[in-house]
């Protein structure tokens, strides 16, 4: 019988290999800009809009407090099978709707195959680029304002 990955606890989503691709993921994509990105599983979304969910986590991480204002959340419930992109001000100003709308798109083709982990660093290579555009490195003032490891909720 086949364990089905939207049964799992959130941290049984993703082998160890997985997260730490994952988190490789989100340093090279920072690696690049002045932007901030940060994962967050959890099993169930209590609320009705995955957004407004993810827009609570981003403030509980303390992201809106970066320099720039350009930090970007993605946000799973496993078990509920929801996804957002929550983007703050600075970032979504000079991107649009559009840009997250496709995002969303293309992560979720990646989760109907299966492939959880890849789509969830293809997201973070993406938005990696976005930021990069717009936000990008500068040696002399950039510094990691936001850990890069995965937030795991109930």
């Amino acid at each position: 019988m086949a364990f089905s990955l939207f049964n799992r606890h959130p941290e049984e989503v993703l082998t160890s290999a997985e997260k730490e691709q994952i988190v490789e993921a989100i340093r090279q994509a920072e690696s690049r800009t002045s932007g901030e990105i940060r994962v967050y599983l959890e099993s169930h979304n209590k609320y009705v809009d995955p957004v407004d969910r993810a827009a609570e986590v981003f403030l509980k991480l303390k992201m809106a407090n970066t320099v720039d204002r350009n930090a970007v959340l993605l946000y799973v419930a496993v078990k509920d099978r929801q996804l957002a992109i929550f983007g703050d001000e600075g970032i979504y100003q000079r991107t649009g709707k559009q840009y997250w709308n496709e995002l969303v798109t293309k992560i979720l083709s990646h989760f109907n195959q299966k492939h959880f982990a890849s789509g969830i660093s293809e997201y973070i290579h993406q938005i990696g680029e976005g930021l990069h555009h717009y936000f990008p490195f500068d040696r002399a003032t950039d510094h990691n304002e936001l850990p890069d490891d995965i937030v795991f909720g109930s």
